[in-house]
């Protein structure tokens, strides 16, 4: 094929769109990249940072709200296995090892969980806030009380 050839033609423009997008982007990355642990002191500014380190990478175009939902599903999963196995006491009682794979991926659940609310536009303080007022309802702390059954299984004597 020559150089001519539409496949190839097409192919060398998107690489140079490519290495244009990635130009624009340097500073960023750069700046990313000396950041050894960014300051963040509430949801909003982990917010930002999430949005800042995705965008360096062009990510994106990954970061659908589906992709985030599949993602979060996993990394909640991975939550599980530091406490495979364990008993309820020794859960409370983690190594120092366990503890870290327990912060590691405590960390992961709360990156997708703050993406995906970003992309949603939804503030997770205020549904917090608005869901607690949910759960009071439905779990009456006179009824509640040292009391595991769901809300549906209780009967309002």
């Amino acid at each position: 094929m020559s150089p001519a050839h539409p496949v190839i033609a097409y192919a060398s423009r998107v690489m140079t769109i490519a290495r244009q997008k990635r130009q624009k982007l340097a500073p960023c990355r750069g700046i990313m990249r000396l950041m050894n642990r960014p300051a963040i002191d509430s949801l909003e500014t982990l917010r930002q940072q999430i949005r800042a380190f995705a965008e360096a990478r062009a990510w994106e175009i990954f970061h659908t709200p589906k992709n985030l939902v599949m993602a979060l599903s996993v990394e909640a999963a991975e939550l599980l296995e530091p406490f495979q196995w364990l008993t309820a006491e020794q859960s409370q009682n983690l190594s120092p090892a366990q503890h870290e794979a327990v912060r590691q991926e405590i960390a992961d659940v709360l990156i997708y969980l703050t993406r995906l609310a970003d992309l949603l536009d939804i503030d997770l303080l205020d549904a917090a806030a608005d869901k607690l007022v949910i759960n009071a309802r439905k779990y009456p702390a006179d009824q509640a009380h040292e009391n595991a059954t769901q809300y549906m299984e209780r009967t309002d004597d």
